[in-house]
């Protein structure tokens, strides 16, 4: 068997599947409003949401050309292994590190044209830039940085356990791995340190009445905090991060510049829900689950090192085992993403009810709404590409659910009495 012209095929598979839902992404925007969110845009800003919906797919869909024919070319001319050859110093580690420094290299060049184009031209002309070109620059190089600690440490790691415990790789691996995860999880609001700023919410009636509904709720956070989301981009968010002691919610400055104080008190009303359903530790466990699978794949592609001889390599090269790691991923993305993604968008579902059973739907609605309408969301996408792709509802969905959930909760309440 080519093994070659097997990966060559499965990165075919997967562009031309991608490249279909790319081109339905883009029908999208020809689609039927449904009738409870056309309040959302009116006439004049609907046909700034069409131009910059089309803007944004069609410079994401040439991205997508450009980098899946750089990765045949790269795959295809056996480029990763000519460059290894290069190296004055040989060893696997050097040699492994060696692909993936190249490989994020020769990602970044292709890929920050495309994320300048998006941030500072797209984004800008639309009013939800804020970036400047120093902090744009700044980003890359961490991100960059991140990577390359983060990737070549994990490799040396599986190196390291791979030679030392030959077959037993697969058991030492992942329970390596769910530590190391559960660790990042834990100290990740160190790790955004890195991007923004976090302030604790000041005094006032807003945080008085966002204490008082975790306490209700039996719920506790060691803090609830503002970044500076304001500094990259206008969109507004909230979320939850780390676990135990850690725990914290964090909202976005433009949050609570764009919201009322109901509206603010009702999205954090859906985030105390993700934290009341344990919706945090499910989506853990299925990424643990990811975790496991794709090191079974890592065992089963450096158990057999006479693939490594079709790309040029005179051996196995562990940095390539994670290039070809990267395409299978991608090709089973999309039946991993069916499972996941449909508990993600059930875990909003549930989160939205919790803040409708506390009182707060028709807020949500409103901050949905909102959200949506500063944001520039599509508000009819595609079935199949929310099926595959989506890990919320659409907007409509989400506002169709929680009014269902209102009006359940209303009918209970004329029975009680």
């Amino acid at each position: 068997m080519n093994y070659k012209y097997l990966t060559l095929g499965i990165i075919g598979i997967t562009f031309l599947f991608e490249t279909f839902i790319k081109y339905l992404t883009l029908k999208s925007s020809d689609r039927k409003i449904p009738e409870n969110v056309r309040d959302i845009y009116d006439e004049e800003s609907y046909g700034k949401w069409l131009s910059y919906y089309r803007e944004k797919t069609r410079l994401s869909f040439l991205r997508h050309v450009i980098m899946y024919a750089v990765t045949f070319l790269m795959i295809g001319f056996n480029l990763y292994a000519r460059i290894v050859n290069l190296l004055p110093v040989k060893g696997v580690y050097q040699e492994g590190c060696a692909v993936l420094v190249v490989d994020m290299l020769v990602g970044m060049f292709f890929s920050i044209p495309f994320d300048y184009v998006n941030a500072m031209r797209i984004e800008q002309k639309y009013g939800f830039n804020r970036m400047t070109k120093k902090t744009f620059a700044v980003d890359q190089i961490k991100d960059f940085i991140v990577g390359i600690i983060i990737s070549c440490g994990l490799l040396s790691l599986f190196i390291l356990i791979h030679q030392a415990m030959g077959n037993w790789l697969l058991l030492v691996f992942s329970a390596v791995m769910v530590i190391l995860v559960l660790a990042v999880v834990v100290i990740s609001p160190v790790i955004m340190r890195l991007y923004n700023k976090f302030e604790p919410l000041p005094d006032g009636t807003l945080k008085e009445r966002l204490y008082m509904l975790l306490e209700e709720n039996g719920c506790s956070v060691r803090a609830i905090q503002v970044t500076d989301g304001s500094k990259r981009s206008s969109k507004a968010n909230a979320y939850f991060t780390g676990l135990g002691r850690t725990k914290t919610i964090v909202l976005y400055d433009t949050l609570l510049e764009q919201m009322s104080e109901d509206e603010i008190v009702a999205v954090f009303a859906h985030e105390m829900g993700h934290n009341k359903h344990k919706d945090t530790l499910k989506m853990y466990g299925m990424n643990l689950f990811n975790v496991a699978l794709f090191v079974l794949f890592a065992w089963l592609l450096v158990s057999k090192g006479e693939i490594y001889g079709f790309f040029g390599f005179t051996g196995l090269n562990y940095g390539f085992a994670f290039i070809l790691l990267s395409a299978f991923a991608s090709f089973l993305s999309p039946l991993l993403g069916l499972l996941s993604g449909r508990l993600q968008r059930k875990a909003e579902y549930a989160a939205d009810g919790f803040a409708a059973e506390n009182g707060y739907g028709n807020e949500l609605i409103s901050s949905l709404k909102k959200l949506a309408r500063n944001s520039f969301d599509c508000l009819s996408p595609h079935p199949l590409v929310v099926r595959l792709t989506y890990s919320h509802p659409t907007v409509s969905q989400r506002i169709a659910a929680i009014e269902k959930s209102m009006e359940k909760r209303g009918n209970e309440d004329v029975k009680g009495h």
